[in-house]
């Protein structure tokens, strides 16, 4: 038998009877889909699927369990619209590459069959015979599940029949507003996150149920209020993070069962925790079970490669031209909202899609039809992804990785904008960052670094972003980018982290940086939380944690993030000091915070700060406090505004500012 239909036989695991026993999705009963219409592909399903609006394609093409003239068995449907042949092979036939013959249905390219002798966790692949008489032994497009890698074969399973137990979550979603909530997003690697050493998966992998155990109870101490999961659509290679994909359909088995990926979501929202996925409709790799060439020809990739290739990457590019292939992103999208209930998408290099001649030389792409770079079928495709996904789901998310100026990436359609929720400020990441690397002396003469961001925070809905990106191919952790002597570099990087959460945009901090993680992020190994047993790490978590859950607990810290009268400057010209200080201020003006950040080891006691109004100034975050890493100095709980200019202010109070000083009042 040709190796190439096969794989490694899946490893079925149970790692906590307890956790399964716990929060729902529980799985029914079997209700058998007995109407061919409801399951099988018709006339219809051809012709939408065809005109790229069968938002619920993934009903119909893919496996699926179900009753045909009384008889149990599996449909199986898949796009190959240049085949010359189509079998279905895999553990219930033996890999016979004869016996199951798919029928074509219709003129659109799709073939289907029903199998009596198919089960649920039965392996299967397409061979597809092409018209030069090649044989593709190719991984199902819309398989619900996959076999863990190293094998490559599909699994048919059955998620029509999850209960789910977050109706109070999902309810609420309909109504929420994204740009006026909260959000905190921890971004997290489940395979790296926490590895398992003693467990019964081989790579040391926590299934999505124990991991989720674990993932919530830090989550809720930290103050977090959402997670963003890379790698979990399936995909072959480690070292890839999930970002080359090969099921977009199916949750990675390296964590469990789809049944298990349920739980995991469901667990999240039962704890009152968002779940953002990494998604990426961008490229998919060259890999011989994956979707490039797949029936023999550039099906779902862009036949030139001068389109169709990113010399960069080694990946193939969607083809946004055909309306099968946007039907197969948008359906896919809308997948992991409704059947999973995923509450938002990050997409990923969006900027990728939108310039024809991105990561290519002169001569190595293909102008547009008016000559220039824009990838116009991309830009329709986000403003018909979006549209849908926001006027079907209206309190979900998209958010756009968009690392250039493109304009308006988050208005909407009808005024020629992309239509995303949210856009990852890439542009006030590189000035933090390159703010933050300095020697203090030298802040001085780049003061503006931290500034400059306020001069456009308002031209999209924005997301402040510290992701693995950063901490990377060699460009150190978080810990070790920040300068000077050991204890400098932990008061660095608290000062660096509340001037963050207390300037406009959403937060997103990735695992690892919010107690210190020294080593670089690799997904071969997990944190490193032993250090939490250091004083300056531990400190400098329970620092985090005082500023998310300020963060989460002060409306003016975010629901103003998207308009300008949220946030006022007290001083933003300080530079021979290195001194910020802002005004958040909440929108009926009962809740304001006043932030004060040294960004220097230089102690000033005569420190004052001007102030709009004679009011009491309540000190709600001190970043003196022993608890993080401070001398532990007693200060008063309240200062009173006295008259007297300071900072182009009528009013001001003394505050006795430490090195690398932070401190936040409430007024």
């Amino acid at each position: 038998m040709d190796p190439q239909t096969r794989g490694v036989t899946m490893k079925k695991t149970d790692q906590s009877k307890k956790t399964a026993a716990k929060a729902a999705p529980v799985k029914a009963a079997p209700a058998k889909v007995t109407d061919p219409n409801q399951l099988f592909v018709t006339d219809l399903d051809a012709y939408l699927w065809g005109s790229g609006v069968h938002y619920e394609i993934f009903r119909k093409l893919g496996a699926h369990p179900c009753e045909k003239d009384g008889k149990e068995g599996v449909y199986f449907a898949v796009w190959a619209p240049h085949a010359a042949a189509v079998h279905v092979i895999g553990s219930f036939n033996g890999w016979d590459e004869e016996s199951h013959p798919l029928e074509e249905q219709g003129p659109g390219g799709i073939w289907h069959l029903f199998v009596e002798t198919a089960r649920k966790g039965d392996m299967y692949k397409y061979l597809i015979t092409t018209q030069t008489g090649e044989k593709l032994y190719k991984a199902d497009p819309f398989a619900n599940e996959a076999e863990k890698r190293p094998g490559t074969a599909s699994v048919v399973t059955d998620i029509s029949n999850l209960k789910w137990t977050d109706d109070a979550w999902m309810k609420a979603r309909d109504s929420y507003v994204p740009q006026t909530s909260p959000m905190a997003i921890y971004e997290v690697h489940p395979g790296s996150w926490m590895k398992h050493p003693h467990g019964p998966d081989e790579d040391g992998f926590y299934n999505y149920r124990l991991f989720g155990e674990r993932l919530v109870e830090y989550v809720k101490k930290m103050g977090y209020t959402h997670v963003e999961l890379m790698g979990i659509a399936e995909h072959p290679l480690d070292g890839s993070w999930g970002y080359q994909v090969t099921g977009y359909y199916a949750p990675t088995s390296r964590h469990g069962s789809a049944e298990d990926f349920a739980w995991l979501v469901n667990y999240l929202h039962r704890n009152k925790i968002g779940v953002i996925l990494d998604w990426v409709p961008a490229h998919f790799p060259r890999d011989a079970h994956g979707l490039a060439d797949f029936d023999g020809t550039p099906l779902y990739e862009y036949a030139d490669p001068r389109k169709g290739e990113h010399p960069d990457w080694g990946t193939k590019v969607f083809d946004f031209a055909k309306n099968e292939v946007k039907n197969f992103l948008i359906g896919n999208a809308l997948f992991w909202l409704e059947q999973y209930h995923v509450d938002g998408l990050r997409v990923d290099a969006v900027a990728s899609m939108l310039y024809l001649d991105y990561g290519r030389r002169d001569g190595e792409w293909v102008p547009n039809i008016y000559g220039g770079n824009k990838n116009l079928e991309a830009i329709e495709f986000f403003k018909h992804l979006n549209s849908v996904i926001h006027g079907k789901h209206p309190g979900c998310m998209m958010i756009a990785e968009e690392s250039t100026a493109w304009p308006k990436v988050t208005a909407a359609p009808e005024y020629d904008g992309l239509g995303f929720t949210f856009k990852w400020n890439m542009g006030w990441m590189h000035d933090f960052l390159e703010y933050m690397k300095l020697d203090p002396f030298f802040r001085k003469f780049n003061h503006n670094k931290m500034t400059f961001a306020m001069t456009y925070a308002y031209s999209e809905n924005y997301v402040l972003v510290l992701s693995h990106d950063e901490v990377v191919h060699l460009k150190c952790s978080m810990i070790s980018k920040m300068p000077g002597y050991y204890d400098d570099k932990f008061a660095n990087l608290k000062a660096g982290y509340a001037f963050m959460l207390g300037h406009p945009g959403k937060k997103l901090l990735f695992m690892g940086q919010d107690f210190g993680q020294w080593q670089e992020w690799s997904e071969e190994r997990e944190l490193d939380w032993y250090l939490l047993a250091e004083p300056r790490h531990q400190q400098l978590q329970n620092f985090v944690s005082a500023l998310l859950h300020l963060y989460g607990k002060n409306r003016a810290l975010y629901e103003s993030d998207c308009h300008p009268g949220g946030f006022e400057w007290i001083n933003a010209d300080d530079g021979d000091r290195s001194i910020y200080s802002f005004l958040r201020h909440s929108d009926d003006g009962k809740n304001n915070l006043l932030f004060v950040v040294n960004f220097t080891p230089m102690d000033r006691p005569d420190y004052m700060v001007g102030v709009n109004e004679k009011k009491t100034y309540r000190l709600v975050l001190n970043s003196d406090e022993e608890q993080y890493g401070g001398s532990g100095a007693e200060r008063p709980a309240a200062y009173k505004a006295v008259e007297g200019e300071c900072d182009g202010k009528p009013y001001h109070f003394s505050y006795a500012l430490p090195p690398y000083g932070v401190a936040v009042f409430r007024f």
